[in-house]
């Protein structure tokens, strides 16, 4: 029984998973959390709990929201076990745990790269390095990585002796700025763009082009999230065009602070509509 039948409550309840210590480099997850669980309370009853403890509390709610909780990887066995739980109970999870994006590791970025999408070209395995063009550097960084942990920089494309299929190898790319564009389901909200690349996280409202659009929405089409918040990145190359640096469909941050109220009015209604579709 949830905690809203428990007490006679008629709204739904929401567990709404966050780590609000959690620090990020010019981010405020926490700020963000707070401000969207003030307004989600309006609709719903809300509590708030570590990742690490979402597993043991979600069968006392109509609903989990995962948000801003932090790379998986600083508790890679607590998230396996809350899915596990969640799946084994039939909990309503937002977002769904249907996304094949960032949710489930960065083989899509190799899988999207063979497949011929605009993404930059990637690959996890040495007999591949081949397939990447030229570059005066390239990054290495974990498949199941995450906010740059385990990142590095190398001359010449290399993987180490028994990494194949745990790293991925990626050419540096030389971009005039990164972009990203924020959807709730498969509804485009709002976009942001960091015109300076060296501040990645100083971003500023960004007005997308048609063409801006049909790009961000090939990958959230190509994705099969249910429901959530979705944010496509991706960098403009000097040519005009645009690559895609990550399908982040598990806990994207979402900059609210950055974007015209009216922006994020729309934001926060849409997301409220999400998780009563999710509940229906």
């Amino acid at each position: 029984m949830s905690l809203a039948a428990a007490s006679g409550s008629t709204r739904p309840s929401v567990l709404f998973v966050t780590d609000l210590a959690y620090e990020a480099r010019g981010r405020r997850y926490c700020d963000e959390d707070i401000f969207l669980t003030s307004r989600l309370r309006e609709t719903f009853d809300i509590a708030l709990c570590h990742p690490r403890d979402a597993s043991a509390l979600l069968d006392g709610f109509d609903a989990v929201v995962v948000r801003n909780s932090g790379p998986v990887l600083h508790y890679r066995e607590a998230y396996d076990a809350f899915r596990s739980r969640a799946r084994e109970t039939g909990a309503r999870v937002h977002n769904t745990l249907d996304g094949r994006g960032d949710m489930a590791g960065k083989q899509y970025l190799v899988d999207l790269s063979l497949a011929g999408f605009p993404v930059i070209p990637t690959v996890d395995r040495a007999a591949d390095l081949g397939l990447l063009p030229p570059s005066t550097g390239y990054v290495v960084k974990p498949k199941l990585g995450a906010d740059s942990v385990g990142l590095r920089y190398t001359e010449e494309p290399d993987f180490p002796e028994g990494s194949d299929g745990t790293l991925l190898v990626q050419p540096r790319i030389d971009f005039r700025y990164e972009v990203s564009f924020y959807f709730v389901d498969h509804d485009f909200q709002y976009a942001l763009h960091a015109p300076h690349p060296e501040r990645r996280w100083v971003l500023e409202p960004y007005t997308p082009s048609a063409e801006d659009l049909d790009f961000a929405h090939r990958f959230v089409g190509w994705n099969t999230l249910t429901h959530g918040v979705q944010r496509v990145d991706a960098c403009r190359t000097p040519e005009g065009g645009l690559l895609l640096v990550e399908l982040e469909d598990l806990n994207p941050y979402l900059s609210l602070d950055r974007v015209p109220d009216e922006a994020r009015e729309a934001f926060v209604t849409r997301l409220t509509a999400s998780v009563r579709d999710l509940l229906a």
